[in-house]
């Protein structure tokens, strides 16, 4: 099968390689993690003006109609130098569930800003006690007196702190999965904030007798959108670690050649070239199931399903062996801020655990396979 990319998507892979080059450094990146957050980056009004958050959407909703290849080249390549923007927690994840749920009036006072780069948003589905399973869900929506209410806690939620506004998913009477959108300083509604382990801005939402007008509800019957959205996530996501585990086994080979020992460079041992083989087989072979995740999205969503968990399944666990590989080759330097290779290795075990990690995605794997 032909993989090769078009003349239009090789000079999207050329421009985002350049700019992550060019705006992206280390010294950069940690000013973007220590910026405020009220205001977007000067990154992202480039990632505006270039039509990059119009890309992943479809045209119907003010996109430019990219499809999933599309996504996956941009996505490694934030990977790859390892952006700190929340491209898919702030824009991707709320944006397309907006463009699969909201009417008309919705899409104009939260889509189209969002894609013109004047706020973002967050998605907040997960909970403690459900383990990544996105319809057990303890958080409930009651309609009292014209108006809805919820309550209840959402943990994790990326992106909470810059967000304009939350989308939450709650449970009404009926058991059936709302989709509720929740401005950003909503009476009731609190914030826990911290950053993840890889530096991801994140927070627990707290809902205690949240009041929203009806039309802030967006879908009463959210399951089928989330379900496609949180596949789009994962195909996302594993593009994402191709990019970081591409980035962390270059450094750990330019480190073995510069390195010496005995006089002689680490690269010129045969069992430590015997381990970057192996971390360059993981690499390959999670690249191969990186582009079955990104084009299996237009898949009937049993198939789409069972393809995106093996992909993020593989995936995560090369992300986990690579980054163990890289800090090992390093030798302790490699546990220290200063060394760069230590931030790729804390994203790589990190991006395990978005959207799911290995052990959640093979029972998901398991399951289907039994119903087929």
């Amino acid at each position: 099968m032909d993989f090769a990319l078009t003349d239009e998507q090789r000079m999207l892979e050329e421009t985002l390689t350049r700019l992550v080059s060019d705006q992206v450094s280390p010294e950069q990146r940690r000013a973007m993690l220590n910026a405020p957050s009220a205001t977007a980056s000067p990154l992202w009004h480039t990632f505006a003006e270039l039509g990059l958050l119009h890309m992943p959407f479809s045209e119907q909703v003010g996109g430019l109609g990219g499809d999933g290849t599309d996504l996956m080249i941009i996505m490694q390549a934030l990977g790859r130098g390892l952006v700190p923007e929340a491209y898919l927690a702030g824009l991707v994840l709320p944006g397309q569930l907006l463009a699969l749920t909201a009417d008309d009036k919705q899409q104009s006072r939260w889509l189209t800003p969002l894609l013109e780069g004047e706020h973002q948003l967050a998605l907040a589905w997960q909970e403690l006690d459900a383990r990544y399973d996105a319809y057990e869900v303890s958080t409930q929506a009651t309609q009292r007196d014209g108006q809805w209410q919820l309550n209840g806690r959402k943990d994790v939620v990326l992106n909470l702190e810059a967000s304009a506004a939350a989308l939450v998913t709650a449970q009404f009477d009926n058991g059936k999965l709302g989709l509720f959108i929740v401005p950003a300083g909503t009476q009731g509604a609190a914030t826990h904030l911290y950053r993840t382990m890889d530096d991801q801005s994140a927070g627990d939402l707290t809902l205690d007798n949240v009041t929203l007008p009806l039309e802030n509800c967006l879908s009463e019957d959210v399951s089928d959108a989330l379900a496609e959205v949180l596949a789009l996530g994962r195909a996302a996501l594993c593009a994402q670690a191709i990019g970081a585990m591409e980035e962390a086994c270059d450094q750990t080979l330019a480190y073995l050649k510069e390195r010496k020992q005995f006089g002689m460079p680490l690269a010129t041992f045969q069992a430590l070239q015997h381990r970057m083989v192996d971390m360059h087989l993981h690499l390959e072979q999670s690249r191969s199931m990186a582009i079955l995740a990104a084009t299996s999205l237009e898949l009937p969503a049993s198939e789409r399903d069972y393809k995106i968990a093996a992909a993020k399944a593989y995936c995560g666990e090369s992300a986990r062996y690579i980054a163990e590989q890289a800090i090992q080759l390093h030798g302790g330097m490699g546990m220290t801020e200063e060394c760069y290779v230590a931030h790729y290795a804390k994203h790589l075990v990190m991006f395990d655990h978005y959207l799911g990690d290995s052990d959640y995605h093979m029972e998901t794997v398991s399951d289907l396979l039994n119903v087929a």
